[in-house]
């Protein structure tokens, strides 16, 4: 089962050229999560839907999305191909994340026409007349995301997707050119690890690996949107210290001597769709500047890491992650372990 995923700035072409695609690639169905969105709008609240500016903001988009997706993929089988723009990293790791979870391939191609030729059918879009607000809401709105589109070709959206230039082709030729890059091997696979979704509560074991600074090394995974600390879920059969060290040999090519000290020990609650389950965090030692200097990142799982402080944690870590870190840290001071419930000391 395979997704092509049809990226680009509103006024590439997206809808266009997949309509004309879904004619070309055989077996394939046309999905456009717009339609999620505009479901959403008669099922949340109004003031709900008012406290975000996208509705790719709702998690519950993104959810929905990833779901639908399966879903008619397990229907209908063959190729779906979604027109969707995506120009930020932590949605595009989410859902791409998601569908790889789900055993589903996703081939990422970005209509790329020059920002001129965008801004000029921006310009020439029609406005519905009983719209309210339309000139906004249709016109200004495509405007207003040309800047975060920008910024996503400068950091991380043509590294990841295969580039076409419409600027000077039809929808059909556009699609010609995707469905033959497409069946060419062009547009590859995306490089994402393929982690199963959790079916009941999991054991995951993690560890603080420190720097000659006292600083924390924290990764980046790509099948998912946030930072984290290396490690992962424990095997069944397998001991929690020895998952622990065998993540972080698999994800950052260090191999720690000695079996890590337990820090904390912390019950997550169940959030659906998560299942919760036990965290545990180890205290993988110092590593020297030498040791540091070694670590490697697999392509398919994590896409970066950094050393950081407590405080910058704060920024990058989901809340009840930052908690878990901070009281791994006072653990690791006092020299005793501690016991958490989301986060929180308990007993």
């Amino acid at each position: 089962m395979t997704v092509v995923w049809i990226n680009g700035a509103f006024g590439a072409g997206k809808t266009t050229t997949a309509r004309e695609l879904i004619e070309l690639i055989p077996n394939s169905t046309l999905f456009d999560p717009e339609v999620i969105g505009a479901a959403l709008t008669h099922l949340l609240p109004p003031k709900h839907l008012a406290e975000v500016g996208d509705f790719q903001d709702l998690p519950i988009w993104r959810r929905l999305v990833i779901d639908t997706a399966a879903a008619m993929l397990a229907e209908l089988g063959g190729t779906l191909v979604v027109p969707m723009t995506l120009l930020r990293q932590e949605y595009r790791d989410e859902i791409f994340g998601g569908l790889a979870a789900r055993r589903i391939s996703v081939r990422h191609v970005l209509l790329a026409p020059a920002e001129t030729i965008l801004r000029e059918r921006i310009a020439g879009r029609e406005v519905p007349p009983d719209l309210p607000d339309g000139e906004i809401r249709v016109r200004q709105w495509s405007y207003d995301h040309i800047e975060p589109y920008r910024a996503a070709l400068a950091s991380w959206l043509t590294a990841d997707a295969y580039p076409v230039d419409t600027g000077a082709l039809t929808a059909y030729e556009s699609a010609v050119r995707i469905a033959e890059a497409v069946s060419g091997g062009e547009v590859v696979v995306c490089d994402i690890v393929q982690t199963p979704e959790p079916t009941a509560e999991t054991l995951a074991a993690g560890v603080l690996l420190f720097d000659e600074q006292d600083r924390f090394l924290l990764v980046d995974p790509t099948y998912k949107a946030g930072w984290e600390f290396p490690g992962g879920v424990v095997e069944p059969g397998e001991a929690p210290a020895r998952a622990g060290m065998r993540e972080v040999a698999e994800e950052t090519g260090i191999r720690l001597d000695e079996v890590p000290r337990l820090l904390v020990v912390d019950w997550e609650a169940p959030a659906p769709p998560g299942y919760g389950g036990l965290r545990l965090l180890f205290d993988g030692g110092r590593l020297g500047s030498a040791e540091a200097a070694q670590l490697l990142l697999p392509g398919p799982e994590l896409r970066g890491w950094r050393f950081v402080t407590e405080e910058e944690a704060a920024d990058l870590l989901p809340p009840v992650r930052y908690e878990r870190l901070r009281w791994a840290l006072r653990a690791r001071e006092r020299g005793a372990a501690l016991y958490l419930e989301a986060g929180v000391p308990v007993g």
